[in-house]
């Protein structure tokens, strides 16, 4: 979502996929806070990325629960807390996850990884 909200490379495929899309308020968070630190007016910023066919998902306790149980297996792979729970929402809803990070390509977690660059 970053790559699309901040035109980077990626962004292009980031939108074709982006219909029916969903995305963790975890992540929502951090697309935020990113995007006020580069400078983004934020003031519209979620009714953008909804037009894309977004939706921004509740982070609940079973998520946060995938999420820890992550932790361990994605440690080497040096893997956030965000990233992690875009994973644990992956994994609930059966989806592919999106990142731009290459790293999450070599783990094998029972998510298929899908990589915009």
């Amino acid at each position: 979502m970053l790559a699309l909200v901040l035109e980077e490379p990626g962004a292009d495929v980031v939108e074709e996929l982006a219909e029916d899309a969903a995305l963790s308020a975890v992540n929502w968070a951090e697309v935020w806070q990113v995007a006020r630190d580069v400078g983004v007016l934020v003031a519209e910023l979620r009714s953008r990325v909804e037009e894309y066919g977004v939706s921004i998902v509740p982070f609940d306790p079973a998520d946060a629960e995938r999420t820890g149980d992550l932790h361990h297996p994605t440690r080497a792979a040096g893997l956030s807390l965000a990233d992690r729970a875009c994973l644990a929402l992956a994994a609930r809803l059966g989806v592919p996850a999106v990142t731009a990070d290459r790293a999450w390509q070599s783990l094998d977690l029972g998510v298929e990884i899908v990589c915009i660059r």
